[in-house]
This record gives structure tokens, C-alpha cells and sequence, in this order.
């Protein structure tokens, strides 16, 4: 881009440094025609030229325009035409003139079926720019004219600077050329011309002093001299001149060449940036953006002049990880960005390139293969669930086993026995015999009602087919119906009548009779029963005067076939806490076992 506007430029200053020159030959050419009553002289000639060259730079001239510089050109060269019979010199170099004008755009190829073409305007001004050089140089050595009068054949000093002028402007305002197929390398152009210049400014210096010698030593007429020099330096010059123009023609067309194939890569780069499926956002080095791509633009839902020279609400940190664009309608996109400096000379960061890629598809994958890994965690935690059920179902089998071959058995056991000896003995046995084994038969056939009881109540809470409906209930009441049933003579109740509890009075009434059955079972008697009142708490306490609980079964007291405490104590604190109370074991002193219950408190009259 930077060599693109400089050739611009260029070519800008060089068309108005041209349109100058075209102005003052033409002011030039106009001051002649006013103030000389000679039309037929050369410097009347400039006129036409001049207006031609100024015609000639103008951007992008419309046809008519080119028309009526050509025609101008004509015009120039035929009044120098004229002009040869009085002022071969001037006229040579107007007539040389006027005919590069008017065939500034002709290009003839270098060779048969050649790509690289020359102008036919250069030759031609090139000979008329030798022609006023040496006109210019023989007026600057003043042994080329005799002190008596003028040569007749040499230009003016004022009509060679403006044929100079002419001629320089003419070459400046060439026409572009197509580029050369293989440019000469700017090594070669620059020693041709550093080799040329000193020759092109020596031959007429020195065509010059071979013209001055001429006239001192062996010419009588200063004209014939000068023709001399003038031949001798038209014709040295030409070639060096001829090499100067092909260099810098070869300048120029590699300079175009140089800057198409920049603009080729820009556009490649461009096709590139723009074609890639990756997000791209470039930055110069006080983070505005430069240029985005199509697919940033999709990304974001910006146009890139919106974008242009902006700075972006957040930037990605150096190197590559997970980020989030804001999108125009608020909603953020996943993607992974890349964000990587790119150092100048000295190091220093001049830019930066962003890259993102949309990574939704995958954070989608990603969060769907999480909802399914957690799904299989929950089934994986419904599986270990169901096998500690499982294996509790099984250890309540095998518990149960147990106790049926050997609890319940025994009181079978026991009723099979007493009942055969009792039909068999009857006639023989006293009436007391025949009570006390029909009193045990009924003991041990309540013992197997309440164990049978025990097993279905049991089962439910297992399934969890229990509910507590909580309501006031007197404590004392309770207590004092379990008593009546249990063993009254046994148990000391200490209950105030104001102590209710907020609980279901069926299951008060089981948890009761059995904690006073297996105090009365594995303690001693006297049992005592106490219920208070604390804040919003009320504490049963069923403590007897045992021996106590083992330490062994302390911390298995509650669970379910723990032999030495039955179902009771089990059913005691699934009960309780179906209620929203607990239960605990203290070893009471000086000896014995104390269990607390813990229920809330209600009113009575609630």
C-alpha cells in the first residue's frame, strides 16, 4: 500500500513538474508572438507547443482534449518546419519537438513479437534537448563567436532553455507502459546511469571546445563550426541519451512491475484473510483494529466499519485458551483465542492477530457429556443405594432367620410341649399342675402375639410405610396405662400431668411398653418412670436397677436383632423418630440402665 500511494505520488509530482514546464514554454512562446513582428521564427513556435504539453498532463484527458494537443503538435512542428531556411538550429529542435508531442503515446516493440516497448517521443526529444545543450554550451564559450557579429545558425540562450524545457517537460509526461517480463535488476539501472551522466554532460563541453578550435585554427565561418560540434555532439549524445531513456524506462516499468505484484499480494492476502474459517481480528499497536475477516463478522454480528478503528471492549491474553465474544444481541459465543504479537525490528510489539474459533459445538458436547456423566453418577448412586439395600435386605433375611429358629422356636417350642403334656397327662395331673401349665402356655403364647406383633410393625418401618399423626398427648396417661398392663407393682411413675408431648399416641404408647418391658426383661425392679418439661422439649427417662447394658452392645443397642435387647429398643427409635425426637442410653449410678427419649412439647388443651 505504502509503495502504491509512493508511485502515486510520483507520478503526481512528475505530470505537474510537466504541466509547469508545458506553462512557462507557453508564456514563453506568447511573449515572442507580442513582441516580434517575425511569425516565422522558432521561438513564435513555442506557443503551440507549450498549450500541447500542458493539454497533454492533464488526469485523465477527455478525447477531445488529446485531439487538440496533437493538433497543437502539428501546429509547433510545421512553424518549425518553416523556421529552417533562417534558424536551421531552432527550427531542428521545434520541428523534433512538435513531432514527439504529437506522438507521445506511439510505442514500437524492441523486437519482432517483443513484450517491451519504446516510445517514439524519446529520440526526438531527446535530439531536440541535444540540439538547445549545445546551443546553450557554444553561447557559454564565447570563442565560438567571433567578436564581429552572431552566428546565424545557433539558437538563442533564452530559446534553448525553453526547448530544454520543453523536452523535459515532454518525457516527464509519458505514458504508463506494461511491465517488463524480466525488469533489469535496479543494481544494473543505477550504474547505467551513474555511467552515463558524466558522458552526457561532457560530450557537449567538449563538442563545444572541438567547435571553438575549429573556428581559431582551421574554419573560416563560425556556422561551419558549429554544425561540427553540433553533428559531433547530436551524434554522441543520441546513444548515451538512447541508454539513459532505456534505463529509466526499465526503472519505471520495474517500479510498476513491483508495485502490481504488491497489490497482487495484497489482494492474495486479502482473499486469504477473508476465506478463512477461523474468526481474525488484526490490531495495530495501540490495540485499534486494522482489518476482520468474514467469518469475525458472522462471529459478532458487527460490520467491519463499525469495527475500523475502534477498540475492542475486552481483549484475550497472550497465547491460547477458552474465551468469550460479545455478539451484537448480547448473547456471549464460546470459542478458543489466540492472541500473538508481532514484533518489529527493534522487538517491540507493531501489531497484534486475534484468532477465534467457535467452540460452541464442542462446549455443547462438552456440557451434554456432563449432564450424562452425572446422570450415570446418579444411577451409579441409585445402584449403590438399591445393593446397601440389597445387602441390608439380606442382613434383615438372615437376622430374621436367626431370630425365628431361635426366639420364636423356643416359645413354639415350649406351647408344643406343655400343650402335649397336658392332653396326655389330664386325667392323672391335679388341677394346680394342670393351671400352671396352661398359665405358661398362655405366658409363652402372648410372648410369641407380642413377637409376632413386633415382626409386622417391624416390617413396615422397613418399608417405611409409617406415619406419625402428632397431636398433644398427656405423658402421664400413657405411662399409666403401660404400667397397668406391664407390671404396675414394678414401676414408679413420676410424671407431672401438665408434661404433654406434640406425637402420635399409638406410638408414644408402643415406645413406652417397650422400654418399661425390656427394663423389666434384662434390668430389676423397682423400674422408674419420669417425664419433665424443658423449654420446648419434654425428656421421658425409663431408668431400672440392673447391672446395666454391656459396653459391647452400647454402640449396636438400637439396631435391628441385637440379642440381649429383641426389636424392642429398634422399634423404640424408629418410632421416635418418625415423631421428631430421639433416643439415647446413660449408665445410671450407682447401677443400672437409663434411657432418655426426647419429644416436643405441646399443651393439652391444644
Amino acid at each position: 500500500m505504502a509503495v502504491r500511494i509512493a508511485a502515486h505520488d510520483v507520478s503526481r509530482l512528475s505530470r505537474t513538474v510537466a504541466g509547469c514546464a508545458g506553462v512557462t514554454v507557453t508564456v514563453f512562446g506568447a511573449r515572442q508572438l507580442l513582441t516580434s513582428t517575425d511569425v516565422v521564427r522558432p521561438a513564435v513556435a513555442l506557443l503551440p507547443a507549450g498549450l500541447s504539453l500542458v493539454l497533454a498532463v492533464l488526469p485523465g484527458p477527455a478525447p477531445l482534449v488529446r485531439l487538440a494537443s496533437r493538433l497543437l503538435a502539428v501546429s509547433a512542428a510545421a512553424l518549425g518546419a518553416i523556421a529552417l531556411a533562417d534558424r536551421p538550429a531552432g527550427g531542428v529542435a521545434i520541428l523534433l519537438s512538435g513531432l514527439a508531442l504529437a506522438l507521445i503515446d506511439v510505442r514500437l516493440p524492441s523486437r519482432p513479437a517483443g513484450t517491451v516497448r519504446y516510445r517514439v517521443a524519446d529520440p526526438l526529444l531527446t535530439g531536440a534537448a541535444i540540439i538547445a545543450l549545445v546551443a546553450v554550451v557554444s553561447r557559454l564559450l564565447t570563442l565560438t563567436v567571433p567578436h564581429d557579429g552572431e552566428p546565424v545558425g545557433v539558437m538563442s540562450l533564452p530559446l534553448a532553455g525553453a526547448v530544454l524545457a520543453l523536452a523535459a517537460g515532454a518525457i516527464l509526461a509519458r505514458g504508463e507502459s506494461a511491465p517488463p517480463q524480466a525488469p533489469d535488476p535496479p543494481e544494473a539501472i543505477g550504474t547505467t546511469i551513474r555511467r552515463v551522466l558524466p558522458v552526457l554532460i561532457a560530450v557537449p563541453v567538449v563538442a563545444a571546445l572541438v567547435s571553438a578550435l575549429a573556428v581559431r585554427y582551421g574554419t573560416g565561418r563560425p556556422e561551419a563550426a558549429v554544425g561540427i560540434g553540433a553533428t559531433l555532439a547530436a551524434l554522441s549524445v543520441f546513444a548515451l541519451a538512447a541508454i539513459l531513456v532505456r534505463s529509466l524506462e526499465g526503472a519505471d516499468r520495474r517500479q510498476r512491475d513491483l508495485v502490481a505484484q504488491l497489490h497482487q499480494r495484497q489482494e492474495f492476502a486479502d482473499t486469504l484473510l477473508q476465506s478463512m474459517n477461523e474468526a481474525v481480528m488484526v490490531l495495530d499497536a495501540n490495540y485499534r483494529v486494522i482489518d476482520v475477516n468474514r467469518r469475525w463478522r458472522e462471529l459478532t454480528g458487527q460490520r467491519a466499519e463499525d469495527a475500523l478503528g475502534s477498540r475492542p471492549h475486552s481483549m484475550p491474553p497472550d497465547g491460547t485458551g477458552d474465551w468469550l465474544v460479545q455478539h451484537k444481541d448480547g448473547t456471549e459465543v464460546p470459542v478458543l483465542a489466540t492472541m500473538a504479537a508481532i514484533p518489529a525490528a527493534d522487538g517491540s510489539p507493531q501489531a497484534y492477530v486475534a484468532t477465534y474459533v467457535d467452540i460452541g459445538d464442542r462446549k455443547r458436547a462438552e456440557d451434554m457429556l456432563s449432564r450424562h456423566a452425572d446422570e450415570l453418577m446418579r444411577s451409579n448412586d441409585r445402584l449403590r443405594e438399591a445393593n446397601t439395600r440389597l445387602e441390608s435386605a439380606l442382613a434383615f433375611k438372615n437376622d430374621l432367620t436367626s431370630m425365628l429358629t431361635h426366639d420364636v422356636a423356643q416359645p413354639i417350642s415350649s406351647i408344643a410341649s406343655l400343650a402335649e403334656l397336658l392332653s396326655g397327662d389330664w386325667t392323672d395331673l391335679p388341677d394346680d399342675i394342670r393351671f400352671d401349665l396352661a398359665t405358661k402356655i398362655d405366658k409363652n403364647t402372648r410372648r410369641l402375639i407380642k413377637m409376632m406383633n413386633d415382626l409386622q410393625l417391624l416390617f413396615r418401618l422397613d418399608t417405611g410405610s409409617i406415619t406419625a399423626r402428632r397431636t398433644p398427648v398427656s405423658v402421664l396417661e400413657v405411662v399409666e396405662a403401660v404400667a397397668g398392663d406391664v407390671s404396675e407393682d414394678d414401676v414408679q411413675i413420676a410424671v407431672d400431668e401438665q408434661v404433654s408431648a406434640l406425637a402420635d399416641r399409638g406410638h408414644l404408647t408402643v415406645v413406652v411398653k417397650n422400654l418399661l418391658s425390656n427394663a423389666l426383661a434384662y434390668g430389676e425392679g423397682p423400674v422408674e418412670v419420669r417425664a419433665d418439661r424443658r423449654a420446648d422439649t419434654v425428656l421421658l427417662i425409663v431408668q431400672d436397677r440392673g447391672p446395666g447394658i454391656p459396653e459391647e452392645l452400647v454402640p449396636r443397642l438400637f439396631d435391628r436383632f441385637v440379642r440381649g435387647a429383641g426389636l424392642g429398643l429398634f422399634i423404640v427409635r424408629h418410632l421416635v423418630e418418625a415423631n421428631g425426637g430421639t433416643v439415647r442410653y446413660e449408665r445410671a449410678e450407682p447401677r443400672g440402665a437409663r434411657l432418655v427419649v426426647t419429644f416436643e412439647s405441646a399443651s393439652i388443651s391444644a
